[in-house]
C-alpha cells in the first residue's frame, strides 16, 4: 500500500513536484486572496499631502514673482518668515509628545536658538554670492532649470502616512533629495533678483517652506483628519489667492490640476480596482505573512 501524499517539497515520494489530488485543483483556486479594497474619502484625505506640497511650490513662486517685480518688499517678507516660524515653532511645541524633561526640553530650545541664528547669519553672509549665482545664464535656462528642479521635488517628496502611535520616522533618501531640489530651485530663482536684500529674503523663506513646514504639516496631520482638511484649505486658497493676481489662466490651470490630484485621482483609483483579477493557485509561491 502507497503512502499517503503529502503537499511538501523536501519528501521524496512517488508522485511528481506539481502533483495536486484530482478534482481539488480548481477548488483551491483564491482571486484576490490578498487584496483590501479601497474607499473614496480615505484616498481623498490622503491625497491632501499632494495638495500642500503644490500649494506651497506655487505660494513660493508667487512671492518669487512679487520680489522680482518689486511688488512685495524684502523686510516685510523677512518679518513674515520670522512670524511664520515663531508660531510654527509654538505649535510644534504644543504637539511634543515625546514625555521628555524640563531639563530635555530647554536644552533643545536653546540648540533650536542657536542653529536658527546660525542658519540667518549663514544666508545673511551667503546673499552677494547667491545674486551672482548665474550671472553669465540666460533667465530662459533659469526658467526652465527651476522648473525641473521643483517638478523632482514634487516627485520625490514624502507622501506616505504614518500612524498616530509612531510620530517619529526617519527621513527618506527620496526625501532628502525633494527638499534639497527645491532649495537648489530657490536659490536659482533667488539668483535672478535685483539685490542682496531680496535675495536674502527668498532663501530665508524657502528654507523654512520646504525644509521645515513640511515637518510640522506631518505632525499636524497627526493630530485630527480635521485638521490635516484645514491645513490643506488654508494652502489651497492661499495659494490661489497669491496666484490669481498675477495670472489667471495659471491660476485655472493649478486649480484644475490640484482639483484632478485630489478629487478626480482617487475616483480613478477606486475605479480601477474593479479590474483587480488576482488568482492564487495550490502550487503558487506562498506570500510570507510578516507581523510588523
Amino acid at each position: 500500500m502507497s503512502k499517503e501524499w503529502e503537499k511538501v517539497l523536501w519528501k521524496k515520494q512517488a508522485q511528481p513536484d506539481n502533483y495536486v489530488v484530482p478534482g481539488s485543483f480548481l477548488r483551491s483556486l483564491r482571486r484576490n486572496a490578498n487584496f483590501r479594497p479601497y474607499t473614496y474619502w480615505p484616498l481623498v484625505l490622503l491625497s491632501c499631502t499632494i495638495t500642500q506640497h503644490l500649494a506651497t511650490i506655487f505660494i513660493f513662486v508667487s512671492v518669487f514673482v512679487r520680489l522680482k517685480q518689486q511688488s512685495l518688499h524684502p523686510p516685510t517678507l523677512i518679518w513674515v518668515s520670522i512670524a511664520c516660524f515663531s508660531t510654527g515653532y509654538l505649535f510644534w511645541e504644543l504637539l511634543d509628545t515625546t514625555g521628555a524633561n524640563g531639563e530635555h526640553r530647554r536644552a533643545s530650545r536653546i540648540k533650536t536658538v542657536k542653529s536658527s541664528i546660525l542658519i540667518f547669519l549663514a544666508l545673511m553672509s551667503l546673499s552677494p554670492v547667491l545674486k551672482t549665482l548665474t550671472a553669465a545664464t540666460s533667465s530662459d535656462s533659469i526658467w526652465a532649470l527651476s522648473a525641473v528642479l521643483f517638478g523632482v521635488s514634487a516627485l520625490l517628496a514624502d507622501y506616505s502616512a504614518i500612524s498616530r502611535g509612531s510620530p517619529e520616522v526617519h527621513e527618506r533618501l527620496t526625501s532628502v533629495l525633494s527638499i534639497n531640489a527645491a532649495i537648489s530651485a530657490s536659490v536659482v530663482l533667488a539668483s535672478r533678483l535685483a539685490d542682496d536684500l531680496a535675495v536674502f529674503a527668498l532663501v530665508l523663506f524657502s528654507v523654512q517652506a520646504f525644509a521645515l513646514f513640511p515637518r510640522l504639516r506631518r505632525r499636524l496631520g497627526l493630530c485630527h483628519p480635521a485638521i490635516r482638511l484645514a491645513v490643506t484649505i488654508a494652502l489651497f486658497s492661499l495659494s490661489v489667492v497669491t496666484t490669481w493676481s498675477l495670472s489667471l489662466t495659471v491660476t485655472r490651470i493649478y486649480s484644475a490640476v490640484q482639483l484632478g490630484v485630489t478629487f478626480v485621482a482617487p475616483a480613478f483609483l477606486v475605479w480601477a480596482q474593479n479590474f483587480k483579477n488576482e488568482i492564487r493557485g495550490p502550487w503558487d509561491v506562498a506570500v510570507p505573512k510578516v507581523n510588523l
